[in-house]
């Protein structure tokens, strides 16, 4: 599979940039190597391919959301570089764990055999593990990791159980023999795929910090590197819910019955629990990690939805939440190395500051509260649609219930910025690089709000 053996080998090639000192070209060898990856992932569009002896397959739904998540990735590695290069004596390694990050994304999003889907997942959470832990020296950061690290083996001990039980039912770990299996036999009698299933599901709503999992989610978002923070937020969760989607909707649908009750409670507490305490948070990584937690909650939305429209759904609403999310951790970032915090105050007066990363802010913030003519509306209007066309009428009035309790927070650092006025004047300046980029991101975030039909189905 030649997206996958692409960044294995970019990652491994800037393994050897530290010693044979081209450290300093890390950066472009991996946005070469990214974009290599892109070109063969838009390759097999409409092909359907499998790879590994059927463990695999690169369809339209595995394509789509492996360039979101290739893309992303190549965003991330810049502004790393661009912030984090001339300090980070191990940026070489780092950028080989990104990489390598990505190349479980393309996995977890593709799998069609669960051994694949539990690889595919540790490759994704132990690079997230390291990457939590990069600032050795700050207590936050080694509190980061570890408690990332203890709950996500936890949390993996569930799948992997999961994944036996369900073994020892259908007698295959291959995704078509298992949807064959659950069709033929259903569920009502057979407990060891009942116990399986519901196994599965809460190691994957650990992954995608859904309540009552979420509890790991804040203190990792605070703890590590903000442009960190931003890959977890999405790439991660993009990921995580790819294959959360393709195992559940696709695989698991003919036994809906069994385990949509329990998202539907799932989706109504992650909703409720993210963004009420969101509204108490003043520490600006806190209340976009208690943001993700609701955003999950709506994403949980495409698992109740007819398959047809809760792929596409799923899809822009990862696009969209992706680039928004994106933009909004790199402003925090640039906010944070100005004024030394990466509390809501620090945005105090940020219109007279910089008037572009003013704009910017405001942009990711409309978007992710779901404001019309931003891709955060129709992502959500997608999600919405698909859910009701699933019958979960009351589940997405509650839904926008909560949309309308995020406006709440998110305008918070738009006040500071505009209303307020700070107590010093200095300029906060961007270089050429990260104005482009913020720029573009920026404008995806309006043009998919205005053209959302250039997004094709999956």
């Amino acid at each position: 599979m030649n997206v996958v053996i692409a960044l294995t080998i970019t990652g491994i090639l800037n393994l050897f940039g530290s010693i044979f000192n081209y450290r300093k070209i890390t950066p472009i060898l991996s946005v070469i190597g990214l974009i290599t990856a892109l070109i063969f992932n838009t390759m097999y569009w409409n092909k359907n391919l499998p790879f590994f002896n059927h463990m695999m397959v690169m369809d339209n739904y595995a394509c789509s959301l492996g360039a979101v998540c290739i893309v992303l990735g190549a965003v991330l590695i810049v502004f790393y570089n661009r912030f984090m290069g001339d300090e980070d004596h191990h940026l070489a390694e780092v950028l080989s764990i990104i990489v390598f990050a990505l190349a479980g994304s393309i996995i977890m999003v593709s799998y069609t055999n669960l051994l694949m889907l539990f690889l595919g997942i540790e490759i994704l959470s132990i690079s997230f593990y390291i990457l939590a832990g990069l600032k050795k020296k700050d207590l936050g950061s080694n509190e980061a990791a570890m408690k990332y690290f203890l709950m996500g083996s936890f949390s993996t001990g569930f799948l992997l159980f999961g994944i036996a039980l369900i073994y020892g039912a259908t007698a295959s770990f291959d995704l078509a023999a298992i949807t064959a299996f659950v069709k033929m036999n259903g569920a009502a009698t057979n407990y060891l795929l009942i116990c399986g299933v519901l196994m599965i599901l809460v190691g994957l709503l650990f992954k995608v910090a859904a309540a009552p999992f979420h509890f790991w989610t804040p203190d990792v978002y605070q703890g590590a590197p903000t442009i960190i923070t931003g890959f977890f937020a999405t790439v991660g969760k993009i990921a995580s819910f790819g294959a959360f989607y393709r195992l559940f909707q696709l695989c698991f649908a003919p036994i809906s019955a069994e385990w949509s009750g329990t998202i539907m409670v799932v989706a109504i507490l992650t909703m409720f629990i993210g963004n009420i305490t969101a509204l108490q948070q003043k520490n600006l990584k806190r209340m976009l990690a208690y943001s993700s937690i609701a955003h999950a909650g709506y994403m949980l939305l495409a698992l109740l939805s007819p398959a047809y429209v809760g792929g596409n759904a799923i899809l822009f609403y990862s696009l969209a939440y992706g680039i928004s999310s994106m933009s909004a951790f790199i402003s925090i970032h640039i906010i944070q190395i100005q004024t030394g915090s990466d509390e809501i105050n620090g945005f105090t007066g940020l219109a007279k500051k910089n008037k572009m990363l003013s704009l910017i802010t405001a942009i990711s913030m409309l978007s992710l509260s779901g404001i019309p003519l931003t891709a955060g509306f129709i992502g959500k209007f997608y999600l919405f649609s698909s859910a009701i066309e699933g019958g979960y009428v009351l589940l997405v009035c509650l839904a926008v219930v909560n949309s309308f309790i995020s406006i709440y927070y998110y305008f918070k650092p738009l006040i500071e910025a505009y209303f307020k006025d700070s107590h010093t004047d200095n300029l906060i300046e961007l270089k050429r690089t990260e104005s482009i980029l913020l720029i573009l991101l920026s404008i995806a975030t309006i043009v998919l709000g205005v053209l959302p039909g250039i997004i094709h189905s999956v």
